[in-house]
């Protein structure tokens, strides 16, 4: 173990913490399982599974609508976990913690309520060469109903924007700009703090798609003075199919509801309907219940361990990994920022990336393989898709050497 990751572990036992989580226990195809998929989403510890379970069985109800004891405890325990997210990401009020189904969606709600307010032919859209899918299309959408234009920053060699660029696009003419904290395809830790303070000198409103560092990094969303930061809670510890969007109150209250129905209502006939209040008229129908008391867990969960020793812990880990992955001969990593996460993209000329995975597998490691949601960078690499690595705090040293061991026998098929 080098020095960081065992100063690290002297503060949080964090092979304890690997307890937590039985699934890393197991064999797959007759080897230890080296889970290193984390971006594309976390394991979830007992804790987690437990309260979900606990729900199930002791508090099911609906919510918002019961005056039983039931709707009441299910109720409680999930409006609870709003206020624990605005601890978690230090947000003024709670009210500016809307619940969705995800980052995706967090997104299109933005997109379609603010920006459907806000834009119109020749305003502009920046996004960066970097952005996931699900920061691309819903502008794209919005863009073609509004007339909008998008704008893109490109990325250099290393995998680091061009701020150069970036603030070369912004005009008068900027009405949103849309961002990735980290990269989920580089593992890039954007400027995101600096991208917000130069739009917000040309009155532009920034939106920080936080999937891939809400997990792994201390978020202050009052410090990054952003408009808008979205997340998910399958990344971190927590459940599928529940997500937040933060946003400033002052946005929320004059943005018109994204959809219609149950919860987001004031009162409603045929001749005319008015709406609830921020958080709630974003909230319409019966939400996933569970899952957002899953997140109240998990995020529990993550501030017990410390977000700052999550993120030492996960830091130290991807310098191992990648120092281990420049020993693989052949081997060609794909984005090299000094400012990096707990993500390493790599590429070798004559193995297909699906091939590595697939091999990979047969030795018990998990990794993902393809553009990972993200064309337009891989693009920008001239490569169709990458073999990525993704670590979060329970993985080990012994995760990556079983991972570097797994490449070099993947090597003799092709050699």
């Amino acid at each position: 173990m080098n020095k960081s990751l065992a100063s690290i572990s002297e503060q949080v036992d964090f092979d304890k913490i690997r307890d937590d989580f039985p699934i890393l226990k197991q064999e797959v195809n007759g080897h230890r399982l080296a889970y290193l998929d984390n971006g594309a989403s976390s394991q979830m510890p007992v804790q987690v599974a437990d309260r979900i379970d606990h729900y199930h069985r002791y508090e099911h109800s609906n919510v918002h609508r019961g005056i039983h004891t039931l709707s009441q405890r299910a109720t409680d325990a999930y409006e609870e976990t709003r206020g624990k997210i605005q601890t978690f990401i230090n947000a003024r009020l709670k009210d500016e913690i809307i619940y969705t189904t995800g980052t995706t969606d967090s997104i299109n709600l933005v997109a379609n309520s603010y920006g459907g307010q806000h834009l119109g032919k020749g305003d502009e859209i920046i996004l960066t060469e970097m952005e996931h899918h699900a920061n691309i299309v819903p502008w794209q959408m919005i863009a073609e109903k509004t007339g909008a234009v998008i704008k893109v920053v490109p990325v250099d060699d290393s995998g680091d924007l061009d701020m150069e660029a970036y603030k070369s696009m912004l005009s008068g003419k900027t009405k949103i700009v849309s961002v990735i904290h980290i990269s989920n395809a580089l593992g890039t830790i954007n400027p995101v703090k600096e991208i917000t303070e130069l739009a917000h000198e040309v009155d532009a409103a920034v939106l920080i798609d936080g999937a891939q560092s809400a997990p792994h990094e201390v978020i202050d969303v009052q410090e990054l003075d952003c408009d808008f930061y979205v997340f998910s809670a399958h990344k971190m510890c927590g459940p599928t199919g529940f997500g937040i969007l933060y946003g400033k109150k002052e946005y929320l209250d004059n943005m018109p509801p994204y959809r219609g129905g149950g919860d987001m209502i004031d009162k409603v006939s045929f001749e005319e309907t008015t709406y609830n209040v921020a958080p709630f008229k974003f909230e319409a129908g019966t939400p996933p219940i569970a899952a957002g008391i899953g997140l109240g867990t998990a995020v529990n969960y993550l501030s017990s361990i410390g977000m700052d020793a999550i993120a030492d812990r996960e830091h130290a880990l991807v310098e191992y990994l990648v120092e281990r992955l420049k020993t693989v001969p052949g081997l060609r990593l794909i984005g090299e920022s000094e400012h990096r996460a707990s993500v390493a993209s790599f590429v070798f000329d004559h193995i297909h990336a699906s091939d590595m995975g697939t091999l990979l597998d047969k030795r018990g490691i998990a990794v993902r393989t393809g553009h990972h949601c993200a064309q337009p960078i891989m693009r920008r690499f001239n490569v169709p898709a990458t073999t990525r690595a993704s670590l979060s705090f329970y993985n080990t040293e012994e995760d990556i050497d079983q991972l570097i061991d797994g490449i070099k026998y993947v090597k003799t098929f092709f050699e």
